[in-house]
C-alpha cells in the first residue's frame, strides 16, 4: 500500500495535481523549479517494491541492477536539481550508484544476519561453498571473507570507473558524487580487517569522514 501511494503521488505531481501531504508537495516543488525526470522517481518505488519479497540476490548482476535503479536513479536526480546535463556525469552516477548498492549490501550483511536474513549474491556464495548459515552464525572462516572480496572488488571497479570520467565531469556534479568519499573509506576499512565483514572496526563511524569530505569537496573532487 505505501508503494502503492507513492506512485499514485508521482503520477499526480506530473498532473500538477499534489496532495496536501508535506513530503508529496516538497517533492511538487521540487519537480515544477528542476524540471525533475518523472521515470527516475518510479524507477526508485518499482525497484524498491522488490525488497517486500525478502530474498537473496540470485548474482552479482541483480544486485548491480538494484543499485543501478535506486541509487543511480536518485543520483541522476540530484544532477538535475543541480542543473548538470552530461553524459560523463551520467556515466559517472551509474557506476557510483551500482558501487553504492554493492556496499550498502555489504554493510547491512551483519545486521541482517542477526535477523537471520542473507541477501548477498547466491553465485558468489555457493562459488565459496559459504552458506546462508555460515552468515547468520557470524563466520569468519576463509571462505566467507572470500564472498566478502568478491563482491567487495567488484565495486571497487565501478568507483574506479566513476572516476574515470572526472575529468569531464563538471564541476557543479561534485556535490552529488561526494558519497563516494564515505564507499573509499568502507572499502579500505574492510580491507584492512582482511575482509571480515563481522569485524568489530566496521561497526565504528570515522571521526575523520567530515574533514575527508571538506578536503574533497574544496578539491572539487570526488
Amino acid at each position: 500500500m505505501r508503494m502503492q501511494f507513492w506512485k499514485s503521488a508521482v503520477e499526480d505531481i506530473y498532473r500538477d495535481d499534489h496532495s496536501a501531504q508535506p513530503i508529496s508537495a516538497e517533492l511538487w516543488r521540487a519537480v515544477r523549479k528542476h524540471t525533475l525526470t518523472r521515470r527516475w522517481m518510479l524507477r526508485i518505488i518499482s525497484e524498491r517494491e522488490k525488497d517486500l519479497e525478502d530474498k537473496a540476490y540470485r548474482n552479482l548482476r541483480e544486485l548491480e541492477d538494484y543499485g543501478e535503479n535506486t541509487q543511480s536513479s536518485l543520483l541522476y536526480l540530484l544532477l538535475e536539481t543541480l542543473g548538470v546535463k552530461n553524459v560523463h556525469a551520467d556515466h559517472a552516477a551509474s557506476h557510483i550508484g551500482k558501487a553504492q548498492g554493492i556496499l550498502t549490501c555489504l554493510r547491512a550483511t551483519p545486521y541482517n544476519s542477526s535477523r537471520r536474513k542473507v541477501y548477498l549474491p547466491m553465485d558468489i556464495c555457493m562459488l565459496h561453498g559459504a552458506s546462508q548459515e555460515d552468515f547468520i552464525r557470524g563466520s569468519r572462516d576463509q571462505n566467507v571473507r572470500d564472498v566478502i572480496y568478491d563482491i567487495a572488488s567488484q565495486a571497487h571497479v565501478h568507483l574506479q570507473h566513476a572516476r574515470s570520467f572526472s575529468e569531464n565531469v563538471p564541476h557543479a556534479a561534485m556535490p552529488a558524487f561526494l558519497q563516494t568519499v564515505v564507499l573509499e573509506d568502507y572499502l579500505q576499512r574492510v580491507r584492512k580487517a582482511d575482509f571480515d565483514v563481522f569485524h568489530p572496526s566496521l561497526q565504528k563511524r570515522n571521526p575523520m569522514l567530515p574533514l575527508q569530505l571538506y578536503l574533497r569537496s574544496w578539491r572539487k573532487i570526488y
